[in-house]
């Protein structure tokens, strides 16, 4: 029979949420199990990152302080969990991989790709293990911003391949079949069996996250994605021009018809600071991005300024969050990031397309 400290544990960790994470309960990711007339209680974190761990410490602590803390012991472990896809019961997992986020965006031109991969190499900088699909098959450019545009992937066995290795992450891409002077002159239905071969022939190996990087647009491989392959969440790129937006409310409308939750929206591109004078300019237009995220009821993830160091970093082969892992940019990155992974975590716990949480570095 459970001791009165067990008890008063469990009713405690029952009765205290924290609304800055969807009011998760702590009972939710917690078990206390007594032992030798002590309390230990276990913390199941499913997402990795020294300031959810803090929060949560933070929480149990305070949640059991008045019980005896002489008493009680706290451990943590963190282990990603798959969340539950909304999609029709007849796509396929793809072995190997948890949870499957894809990148999109309305048109091209707006870093789509850049922040694919800051989000992959933030993900990755974190702790959990991530890998990378460049699902562009025409324009593939995720081998050039990693450095590997000149590798090509092994053979795991037959039919199956692995994927290249870079800063950390697992990189499927065309561009790495093929040569830069090989044009993909392909019909959709050609694209569409080339994405489900990358997804299903590749050796992934406990992948927490598998991040896109989908073409522009809503076309073949989008439509192809939603009905092969579980996708946990998306990511909307936009600029904050009218244009943009408009393609951009199509590729949310997109989602949501073919049941993958949107994340959340990055606005990138959203101020020009000079250089020289150190004036902020909205080129593109001012929380275009922001408006389109409050008009669907998703998150802002963050606004990313239009700025010459991402160009220069992105072409070398290392991106700022590997180039300049602590600068400005990359805490903005991070940020991003870990708001995903966090909406997934939650999303895996609550079985829906996730509350509305909200992330900070401070």
């Amino acid at each position: 029979m459970s001791s009165k400290l067990l008890q008063d544990v469990e009713r405690a960790l029952v009765s205290t949420t924290l609304p800055e994470m969807g009011d998760l309960a702590l009972s939710q990711v917690c078990l206390a199990q007594e032992h030798e007339g002590r309390v230990r209680i276990q913390v199941n974190q499913g997402v990795h990152g020294e300031d959810i761990t803090d929060r949560l410490r933070a929480a149990v602590t305070q949640a059991v302080a008045s019980l005896g803390s002489e008493r009680i012991d706290l451990g943590f472990s963190v282990a990603v969990l798959p969340a539950k896809s909304l999609q029709s019961a007849s796509v396929s997992s793809v072995p190997g991989v948890k949870n499957i986020i894809a990148i999109a965006s309305g048109k091209g031109g707006v870093g789509k790709s850049t922040t694919a991969v800051n989000i992959a190499l933030a993900l990755a900088h974190e702790g959990a293990k991530v890998g990378i699909l460049d699902a562009d098959i025409y324009g593939p450019s995720q081998p050039q911003m990693l450095g590997v545009a000149d590798k090509r992937p092994e053979m795991y066995g037959p039919n199956m391949i692995e994927p290249i290795k870079a800063h950390g992450v697992h990189v499927v891409s065309m561009g790495n079949l093929v040569t830069d002077s090989t044009p993909m002159v392909w019909r959709g239905p050609m694209v569409s069996g080339a994405l489900q071969q990358l997804l299903q022939n590749t050796h992934w190996v406990e992948i927490d996250y598998l991040v896109i990087d989908m073409p522009p647009g809503t076309g073949d491989i989008q439509l192809t994605l939603s009905q092969a392959v579980p996708v946990s969440g998306s990511v909307i790129v936009t600029t904050p021009q009218d244009i943009a937006l408009l393609d951009a409310r199509k590729g949310i409308e997109m989602f949501r018809k073919v049941h993958i939750p949107v994340l959340g929206v990055v606005e990138n591109m959203a101020t020009h600071i000079c250089l020289n004078c150190g004036h902020a300019e909205d080129i593109f237009g001012a929380h275009g991005g922001e408006a389109l995220a409050a008009e669907y009821s998703v998150g802002l993830l963050g606004r990313l300024p239009l700025t010459k160091v991402v160009r220069e970093q992105t072409d070398a082969g290392k991106p700022p969050v590997v180039a300049d892992p602590n600068s400005e940019l990359s805490r903005e990155y991070r940020s991003i990031a870990n708001s995903v992974a966090l909406t997934l975590w939650l999303q895996s716990l609550s079985g829906n397309s996730g509350p509305e949480i909200s992330f900070a570095d401070d």
